[in-house]
């Protein structure tokens, strides 16, 4: 038989998926993959059973329905302070997951380089070579996860087509400051590259700490690539509606790319969906005090039962330094976790290039009472210790 695709072979399954099987398996409270156990907003529910009896179920526009890309232009235009054309700038996909994926594979060439922040969401290394480009790593380092402007501009000197910005940060919750974002924008300007960003926790950071849009700073609007999605914004993780918001030239090229690799997002979903993009402001002030509460809630029950963590600028995830435990394998650890302690949580490894076994990942978009019960179920991790 003949071979399969040499660009997977160095592929596995996704380990964050992987420890949602396992937490189901033992029956731990699962804080590993990141979806919360909460309801989206009423009103979107509302709109979604009207709209099952509505004339919704057919194909909608390719890159998006009208008025769903008018709602997100108009709602993302007063953010980010750029005038987005709904109709020239937008490409609605199936996720987040499409929008990065398209994105990268409608700028980098076979041979290109990219440039990846470490911790990074497991997805960017395999878009990359997915994209048959090659990823060049620049470390993120704790505890505020800063980087060395000498090393990104090294980076740069290799002559990368892109550089991909997750902001706020999954895994490590860290929200980019003006002037690191100057940093990284002066230089993509100097070296010619495109940043692509992923914004999808664009609404979930915690005082004094600001998102600020990359599109939005000066000259960065042609070399910008915006993606989001409404997963995390809503809580509709399993609606799978993302977005790309770039230049005209950039969309031209996206809406072909996203058209062949899945014809479109569901179209009744996207109907329900421009009742949340029409909330006013007062919703994602709201968002930003739910989440600061559990945070909080989250963060001191790890203090009390004196586990070591970080503490995340923006985003829900938390990571926690398992050193003392004395595991050589996160993922080990993990497993042991879920099975002896019950609770559900990604090794760490699973975000880095560099050689790092001693944290994992727990994430907090979960009711207060599931938090307790984790905490409750955390206060016996030392059974754990070698």
């Amino acid at each position: 038989m003949p071979e399969l695709s040499k660009r997977t072979e160095t592929f596995t399954d996704s380990v964050i998926r992987r420890m949602t099987r396992i937490s189901n398996k033992y029956g731990a409270v699962n804080l590993s993959q990141g979806f919360p156990d909460f309801e989206p907003p009423r009103e979107l529910l509302e709109r979604l059973a009207e709209v099952t009896g509505e004339d919704f179920h057919q194909y909608s526009i390719t890159w998006g329905a009208q008025n769903f890309r008018e709602a997100l232009a108009e709602k993302q235009s007063r953010l980010m302070g750029v005038d987005i054309d709904p109709n020239e700038n937008v490409v609605v996909t199936c996720g987040s997951t499409e929008a990065m994926m398209a994105a990268m594979m409608t700028v980098a060439n076979p041979g290109d380089k990219v440039i990846v922040f470490s911790p990074f969401y497991e997805n960017y290394g395999a878009d990359t070579i997915l994209s048959g480009a090659e990823p060049i790593y620049v470390p993120l380092y704790p505890p505020e996860f800063n980087f060395d402007p000498n090393e990104l501009e090294a980076a740069f000197r290799q002559k990368p087509k892109a550089l991909i910005l997750c902001n706020p940060s999954n895994p490590c919750g860290k929200v980019f400051t003006c002037d690191e974002l100057k940093i990284i924008a002066d230089l993509a300007e100097k070296y010619d590259a495109f940043v692509i960003t992923d914004e999808v926790y664009e609404h979930i950071i915690y005082a004094p700490h600001k998102h600020t849009y990359f599109a939005s700073l000066p000259n960065m609007w042609e070399r910008t690539i915006s993606c989001s999605s409404l997963s995390k914004t809503y809580s509709i993780t399993g609606w799978r509606l993302g977005y790309i918001i770039a230049p005209p030239h950039i969309i031209d090229v996206a809406k072909k790319v996203h058209d062949f690799l899945t014809v479109g997002a569901a179209a009744p979903l996207q109907e329900a969906a421009v009742t949340g993009l029409r909330f006013g402001d007062d919703y994602y002030r709201q968002l930003a005090e739910k989440y600061t509460e559990k945070r909080d809630l989250f963060l001191k029950g790890l203090d009390d039962i004196g586990i070591s963590h970080t503490t995340p600028q923006g985003a829900y995830y938390v990571l926690l330094d398992i050193s003392e435990f004395g595991f050589d394998s996160d993922l080990d650890f993990c497993e042991k976790l879920a099975e002896k302690v019950g609770v559900g949580a990604v090794p760490g490894s699973s975000f880095f290039r560099e050689n790092v076994n001693h944290l994992i990942r727990l994430h907090f978009a979960k009711r207060n009472d599931t938090l307790s019960e984790a905490l409750n179920r955390l206060s016996e991790i030392n059974i754990l210790k070698k």
